[in-house]
């Protein structure tokens, strides 16, 4: 499927989704969303313990998108519109990727970088095809259960990429894998020998560093080198009070050169 030509980046769709971007990555500016979380910032740079950070991170949350007044609203719905905040949908991915939760972190992929989902419950071909339209079915209800979700999840990628900046400040990409039983959820672009392809992937995708681990969700693993750019959130950055999840990473997709490991 090809990019959406319009996204709220300060790169084009097809550049994101190239893998010459993935060997040679630069900033993902998301319209508007390090001015409108200066404040957050400007107080993250004074706090030296990351679970400290996280903790901060979710309090401002709480605050700007007023997450902790849902027992004070009158109707039912606006309770629940605004106790399913981001975790909501963080928890929702971990716990399956195609439920209505992940439509809406695909959906927010597809909205700020242009890259539209390749696979939601089944592979979607293009934008005028049946499973398409179910996805968006999935993406409405789930962005009408909360406020402003896009723009929490806007905040979301900003936090992780300065906690990755300021984490790994020498490192541009890291190694990751991914258990998979097929290539349904990706394309193959081009096989370059028995075990390397070039796969286009979903346009988010779980990945975790824990080779071992991966073995346990298929019975090959795809092992690639990802850009700390193009991780949208991974675990170990909250407080796990608020979120488990430990060596669980999203990735944004793209044309990815990936080695594929066949189990025995």
């Amino acid at each position: 499927m090809s990019a959406n030509p319009l996204n709220y980046c300060n790169l084009p769709p097809w550049a994101i989704a190239s893998r010459v971007y993935n060997k040679n990555p630069q900033p993902i500016e998301i319209q508007g969303v390090r001015c409108a979380g200066k404040p957050l910032f400007a107080k993250l740079d004074m706090i030296a313990d990351p679970l400290e950070r996280g903790q901060i991170f979710h309090d401002f949350m709480d605050v700007r998108f007023q997450l902790h007044q849902w027992e004070n609203q009158q109707s039912k719905s606006s309770r629940k519109a605004l106790k399913n905040s981001y975790l909501r949908f963080l928890r929702g991915w971990l716990f399956d990727s195609n439920s209505i939760e992940g439509a809406v972190l695909k959906g927010w992929v597809e909205s700020r970088m242009g890259l539209p989902p390749l696979f939601h419950n089944e592979p979607i071909a293009d934008i005028h095809s049946e499973a398409y339209f179910l996805y968006t079915v999935d993406k409405m209800k789930g962005a009408a259960r909360t406020s402003a979700i896009l723009r929490q999840l806007d905040l979301l990628y900003e936090y992780v990429q300065y906690e990755l900046t300021r984490q790994r400040p020498e490192q541009s990409h890291i190694s990751l894998y991914r258990g998979i039983n097929d290539f349904e959820e990706h394309q193959v672009i081009e096989k370059q020998d028995k075990y390397r392809y070039i796969l286009r992937l979903n346009n988010l995708n779980s990945f975790t560093d824990d080779f071992e681990r991966a073995w346990e969700f298929g019975c090959r693993v795809l092992k690639t080198q990802v850009p700390l750019t193009k991780i949208f959130f991974c675990g170990g950055l909250l407080p796990k009070s608020l979120l488990k999840g430990e060596g669980e990473y999203l990735v944004i997709g793209g044309e990815f050169d990936v080695e594929v490991m066949i189990g025995g």
